[in-house]
């Protein structure tokens, strides 16, 4: 691919993408999903074709993404949540856990999952990658899942 073609802004137009999004951490995971709209928003996606359910944390994203992989309703599912490591071992199961049920699902089901979920060593740097801007993780995660719709339909 042509660094012109790098570049090219992704369209959203005629896609269907469904994002999934954890309650766990609701602050950040609500600025994710506000990235992933306007993401969304500017690259031409129409607001109907943009679905957003969610589940209670990051650990149950994973069987979401699934039934909407299978289900046919979207060309692409985004996978939004926040892990933050604690004192203890779970951050380290459920972020995990996460990562592999995500990729699972995308390699099983011929859907492109992105991967949306923040795993931050503190709620600073969790902070950081939700705030609204170039940095949001929940638009670039949007970008993404878009890039590998595209690219599917032109396999």
């Amino acid at each position: 691919m042509g660094k012109a073609a790098e570049s090219a802004p992704l369209s959203a137009s005629g896609l269907r993408v469904a994002v999934v999004a954890a309650r766990y951490n609701s602050e950040l995971v609500e600025q994710l999903i506000e990235g992933a709209r306007v993401a969304w928003q500017g690259a031409g996606g129409a607001p109907e074709a943009l679905r957003i359910e969610r589940v209670p944390g990051a650990f149950e994203l994973p069987l979401a993404a699934q039934a909407l992989a299978l289900n046919g309703s979207c060309d692409a599912v985004v996978a939004l949540g926040c892990v933050i490591r604690g004192d203890t071992a779970h951050f380290e199961y459920v972020a995990g856990e996460c990562a592999r049920g995500l990729q699972q699902v995308m390699l099983s089901t011929g859907v492109p999952v992105a991967f949306g979920v923040l795993t931050t060593e503190n709620l600073a740097q969790a902070q950081e990658r939700a705030a609204p801007g170039a940095n949001n993780k929940g638009a670039e995660a949007l970008q993404t899942a878009l890039a590998m719709a595209r690219l599917l339909r032109d396999l």
